[in-house]
Parts: structure tokens; C-alpha cells; sequence
């Protein structure tokens, strides 16, 4: 039997819970950090909420944070993007800091010896987001989170909303706040794009699930290079919903018509997790095969991918690994 390996979670909870918490007993600690490793695959979910200059109230997701701390010693940087205001040292490692209002457009936040700032990792990089205060976590079910409204707009900065205490809580979209400071090459090197293997991939179908535009742009642009029909979906209950008309639609089996389902782990309605779960439940889809894409990363998502049944993990945004599970698959299937 193999067992979930949770120790870099039980160290992050334990870092936000001792800065929220102080006044907990450490064995109170555990058995709250041991409740919260089992809320990822069961359409759950974990929120850091925050202020940044005025009374709206963000969140992002607790998986994605490290620690959360006052402003270290601060170093700036010549010809740095608008946003970032320096670096601190940390850990043994430089972190960009980033002024997250001002990355979204806001005001900038005023900072100072006594400032919040909330480290997280994203695409297996490390960075810390300036923000004027932290408020607090909240524990929610992914079907109380919901898109952006449709009349936002494609320039917002939000990748979900929710309602808490009769107030809107506004979840940022990190990947597209990351991708405007430091761009991601989408470009695929030569060596990948053989004459034999995009002859291989020309017209075949893929599913791509994810609930920020900017990943979906990313993406796209890597799997048309390769010839191969995207179908889109911006969540867990859209994509189960196009797989099932896709399967009614095709005559066989839809495991040979689409070549793979690639989802993201975190999105509105139904997550990743629970999007393979169902797939593999349901007799007509579960020979699809499924890559989680997540921003998330480390040996928990690992281990999750192989508790609901994903074929393989990558993490976002490397346009040669995602052309690679590409190749690999269409040579499994050769």
C-alpha cells in the first residue's frame, strides 16, 4: 500500500497557522492541519483572504502559499517591472516582491517595516505578493465559487468570485498577474517540431480545462503549433459536459477520437481532481486519458494524481514538457 506523502502541506499549514493562530496548542494544530489534506479531492478548497487598499476583500488558495509574513530588508532592483519593488532574502534564496494592487491596476500599496507580504509559489517559481493586510482562511466547497460575471470584460484580473458573509470575495488570477511581469515563451524548439511526429498529431482532438483565459492562451499556442484541435472548457462541470456530447457524437470508443484531457487542478464549480474522479467513474469516459496541469506543484499534487486516476502531472507553463506528454502519448498509441 502507498501512502500520501503530506509533509511539505503539514509545513505550509503550519507556517499560516502560526501566524494566524498563535493562540492554538500545537497538538490543536496537527489535527487541524491533518482535516485540511483531506479537503483536496473532494471539491474543496482552502482560501487566504486579504485586503489590498481599500475594503474589497481577495483570496487566493492556501495550497499556493508558503508563509506569510512582515516585509523583510528590502533590495531594489534597477529596470524592474512597475510592480515589482525590490527583492528580500529568504531562505537561502532571492524572492521577488510584487505589489499586487499595482499589479492589477490599483493603487499602489504603501510599504514599510510593518508590511504584509504572502510568499506562494506558482509554476514552480517563488515570488511574494505586497498586500495591506491578511484577514483570514476560509474552508469552501468549489461549487460556492463561481466565473467572473460575463459583463467584466477580458482585461480583469479575476479568475473567480465568491460570497462570503453577504460581501463578494474576489479570487486573482495569479497566472495572468505572472505571465505581464515576466512573459512565458509559448515557442517550440526545433527538435520537437519533426516533420514525422506533427504529421502524427495533425487534427487530432484534445479537451483543455482551466479556468484563467491566460493559461488557455498559453496553452493553445503550443498545442496549434502541433496541428491539434483544442476543445475548451473553463471548468470541471463544462469539460464532463463536452466529453459527454463529444462521446455521443463519435462512433467507438472517445478514448480514439481525443487524444488526451488536459485539466487544471483549481476551478470554479468542480475542480480537476473531481473532473477525473467522475471521468473514470462513468464507463464511456474512463479510458480517457487525463494530465493534470496545474500551477500547483510538489509531491502532495503527485500523490493526488495518482489517488483519482490522472495518467501523468505537469506543472504550468512549460511549452516543451506539455509538447512531450503530447509526443509520449502519440507514441503509446503508435
Amino acid at each position: 500500500m502507498k501512502y500520501i506523502d503530506y509533509t511539505e502541506v503539514h509545513g505550509l499549514l503550519l507556517q499560516l497557522y502560526g501566524f494566524f493562530t498563535r493562540s492554538l496548542t500545537m497538538s490543536d494544530m496537527l489535527k487541524n492541519v491533518d482535516s485540511r489534506t483531506n479537503l483536496v479531492g473532494q471539491n474543496r478548497l482552502e482560501l487566504l483572504m486579504f485586503r489590498l487598499n481599500g475594503r474589497q476583500v481577495y483570496a487566493i488558495n492556501v495550497f499556493k502559499v508558503q508563509e506569510v509574513l512582515t516585509l523583510p530588508k528590502l533590495t531594489l532592483l534597477p529596470q524592474r517591472h512597475p510592480a515589482v519593488i525590490g527583492v528580500v532574502y529568504l531562505r537561502g534564496r532571492s524572492i521577488p516582491v510584487i505589489d499586487l494592487s499595482a499589479a492589477i491596476g490599483l493603487s499602489p500599496v504603501r510599504h514599510g517595516e510593518e508590511s504584509t507580504i504572502i510568499v506562494s509559489e506558482y509554476n514552480s517559481t517563488v515570488q511574494a505578493f505586497l498586500v495591506g493586510e491578511v484577514d483570514r482562511i476560509v474552508n469552501m466547497n468549489w461549487d460556492e465559487i463561481q466565473p467572473p460575471p460575463s459583463g467584466a470584460g477580458k482585461y480583469h484580473y479575476l479568475t473567480a468570485i465568491t460570497q462570503l458573509d453577504k460581501a463578494i470575495i474576489e479570487i486573482i488570477d495569479v497566472e495572468k498577474v505572472l505571465s505581464e511581469i515576466s512573459p512565458l515563451k509559448t515557442e517550440l524548439p526545433e527538435h520537437i517540431m519533426g516533420e514525422d511526429f506533427v504529421a502524427k498529431t495533425q487534427g487530432r482532438e484534445i479537451l483543455m480545462v482551466d479556468d484563467s483565459l491566460t493559461a488557455h492562451a498559453q496553452a493553445r499556442a503550443t498545442f496549434e503549433s502541433l496541428g491539434l484541435k483544442v476543445h475548451q472548457a473553463m471548468d470541471g462541470i463544462e469539460g464532463l459536459d463536452i466529453l459527454r456530447k463529444l462521446d455521443s457524437e463519435t462512433n467507438g470508443p472517445l478514448h480514439e477520437r481525443l487524444l488526451m484531457v488536459v485539466t487544471d487542478a483549481e476551478m470554479p464549480r468542480m475542480d480537476g481532481y473531481r473532473l477525473t474522479t467522475e471521468i473514470r467513474s462513468d464507463p464511456s469516459l474512463k479510458d480517457l486519458y487525463v494530465i493534470l496541469h496545474t500551477s500547483l506543484s510538489g509531491a502532495f499534487n503527485e500523490a493526488m494524481v495518482e489517488k483519482v486516476g490522472c495518467n501523468a502531472f505537469l506543472s504550468k507553463f512549460k511549452a516543451e514538457e506539455l509538447a512531450n506528454a503530447v509526443k509520449n502519448r502519440v507514441n503509446e498509441l503508435d
